[in-house]
């Protein structure tokens, strides 16, 4: 099952030429690995995917799944496709399958105002894809799934399963019961402050974009929670929480990569209109990043 477990949303390194560029990333791929990641989402949230254009990502797409294979052979490669519009979307999922992965995932079409039947018929055309489709509910940047939404889209074979972003509980119990009608069904959640709610509630997996500074700490919470060491857990989603903090920072992918170049893992390149981070909020950073130093990717993967 492509959602099941911890899924790092991964970053995309980007080159000196501003484009999608794995050898900028290299040593970021290697120690998710050696921190035990098998499963990686590229050109998600985390990844810029929406700011990087359809042309330039087909190569990026074909070197970082070539690299993942090699890494964690088993491994799995889920690629976001979510675009303005379903032409786009499909067009992305072509190139993703082309490259090797291993499912995508699609988020309703964005910017415009889309009803029901708009959604639903985004994921009917998504048949055409060559991998099973993962629908990706991220109401915070594409619209939101109804109940008459998600019923649609739990009868259509070729979407395997939903990635929740939305932290909303009632949304994330109607995926829920799709999975108890559908036992074939994944269901992962991606609001890392709930994660454990989310596991006790059923779900197969979790993606949290924190995994990209701490792939152990969401590795252990899984492995708590599965293992019935609801105090453990309880203790992995509260250093979660406090990593989280990192935000305050700045918000979203910049601090992100910020925290991997300091690592020496990744380029700390961003794709405009995203900015890098300035000298005082490098320095803030640096402090804040001080006292989680043990659980941080790098700190004990050899």
């Amino acid at each position: 099952m492509p959602v099941s477990g911890v899924i790092v949303p991964a970053v995309t390194p980007i080159g000196e030429s501003g484009r999608p560029d794995l050898e900028a990333g290299l040593g970021y791929f290697g120690a998710l690995a050696a921190a035990g990641i098998t499963k990686i989402m590229l050109l998600g949230t985390n990844g810029e995917g929406p700011l990087h254009q359809t042309a330039e990502i087909g190569a990026f797409l074909a070197d970082a799944v070539g690299r993942w294979r090699w890494l964690v052979p088993g491994g799995t490669v889920v690629v976001n496709v979510s675009a303005a519009g379903t032409r786009e979307s499909l067009r992305r999922a072509e190139l993703a399958a082309e490259a090797g992965c291993d499912a995508v995932a699609l988020s309703p079409p964005c910017y415009f105002h889309h009803d029901e039947h708009d959604i639903v018929e985004h994921y009917r055309a998504s048949r055409a894809a060559a991998v099973p489709v993962i629908a990706y509910n991220i109401p915070r940047y594409a619209p939101p799934f109804s109940a008459g939404s998600i019923a649609a889209v739990a009868d259509m074979e070729h979407v395997a399963g939903v990635k929740d972003s939305s932290g909303d509980s009632d949304i994330l119990r109607q995926w829920l019961d799709v999975k108890r009608h559908r036992p074939d069904f994944g269901v992962s959640q991606g609001a890392e402050g709930k994660m454990l709610d989310a596991l006790s509630a059923g779900t197969d997996g979790i993606t949290p974009g924190i995994a990209n500074l701490a792939p152990r700490v969401a590795l252990e919470l899984v492995a708590a929670h599965h293992a019935g060491d609801q105090e453990r857990a309880a203790l992995a989603q509260k250093r979660v929480v406090s990593l989280l903090g990192v935000h305050g920072i700045r918000a979203g992918v910049p601090v992100v990569k910020a925290s991997l170049a300091m690592r020496g893992l990744c380029a700390p390149t961003v794709a405009p209109p995203l900015r890098t981070l300035d000298d005082g909020e490098l320095a803030a950073l640096r402090e804040f990043l001080t006292e989680f130093e043990p659980d941080l990717i790098g700190a004990a993967d050899g």
